[in-house]
């Protein structure tokens, strides 16, 4: 039995589809404003093994969002405004290596940024409609993803017998279009381990907003680069996460499961204590 007095909280966040979602027994749809317009879909409240969760669809519930098009802002300040503190960030990704095959899980310990035109930041010095104004403020983005969630994504997956591959480098495009080969082969070159559309600015307004993230990537194709076929397909990448969707699904729920437990809203990680003190101008929620 869901507790009313708690049905429009949450601990823990899910950024990702329907999937993940739709199956559970009680869910409470609610629907949250933020200064920076709406999120991309309402949020779906539900409990995970005990644990209060709230499920972000990031493309929208029809996925009818490009990459390009998220509102990054708002679907973060959303989350963190129903109480949630940690984030998982599940998405697909295509493959830089050979051996990053199809039906890889790998959790990035890195992140190259190549987006050309998102908002990144929630201290641009634009004024709030409360009228706020955000300050100047340099958030540390050298370790992107929180170490406590990568540990316990980990360790999920080895739970489910899925070898996960624990660490390498997302590097994120704007798409909606895929890499061409000479760009693939670029990426490759520069050691990165897979690409992706969707995991930046997610990461970085996490951390300004002292969330826990990590990002969980499936990989559904090999790029461009890795291939000597016609190329990767949207039809493919559809495919193969279809393919896994209730693999991942477990994978997630049993992170979920194992992210500890904070009480006290007291969490020992970088993540917590990322502005360091300093005064955002802006009251977080």
């Amino acid at each position: 039995m869901v507790n009313t007095a708690n049905a429009t909280r949450a601990e823990i966040g899910v950024i990702g589809g329907s999937g993940l979602y739709s199956f559970l027994d009680r869910v409470t749809e609610v629907q949250v404003d933020t200064p920076y317009g709406a999120p991309s879909e309402s949020l779906f409240l539900g409990e995970v093994a005990g644990r209060r969760v709230a499920f972000l669809p990031r493309h929208g519930r029809g996925h009818h969002l490009p990459p390009h098009r998220i509102n990054y802002r708002a679907n973060l300040w959303a989350l963190r405004s129903v109480g949630v503190r940690q984030v998982l960030g599940p998405c697909a990704v295509g493959g830089l290596r050979a051996e990053y095959g199809p039906g890889t899980l790998l959790v990035p310990d890195q992140l190259v940024d190549r987006t050309k035109a998102r908002t990144q930041t929630y201290f641009d010095g634009v004024p709030l409609p409360d009228g706020s104004v955000p300050h100047v403020v340099h958030v540390s983005l050298a370790d992107p993803y929180c170490p406590v969630g990568r540990a316990t994504a980990l360790q999920a997956a080895r739970g489910r017998d899925w070898e996960p591959v624990d660490g390498g480098t997302l590097v994120v495009v704007e798409g909606p279009r895929f890499s061409t080969r000479a760009e693939s082969r670029w990426h490759a070159a520069q050691g990165w381990s897979v690409v992706g559309m969707t995991g930046h600015p997610e990461a970085a307004l996490a951390r300004e907003l002292e969330l826990c993230y990590t990002s969980l990537t499936l990989v559904t194709d090999l790029d461009a680069g890795a291939e000597t076929g016609e190329g990767v397909s949207h039809e493919q990448v559809l495919q193969v996460f279809a393919a896994n969707v209730d693999r991942l699904r477990g994978v997630l729920f049993d992170a979920i499961a194992g992210l500890p437990v904070a009480p006290d809203g007291e969490r020992e990680c970088l993540c917590a204590g990322a502005l360091g003190g300093m005064d955002p101008g802006i009251r977080l929620p």
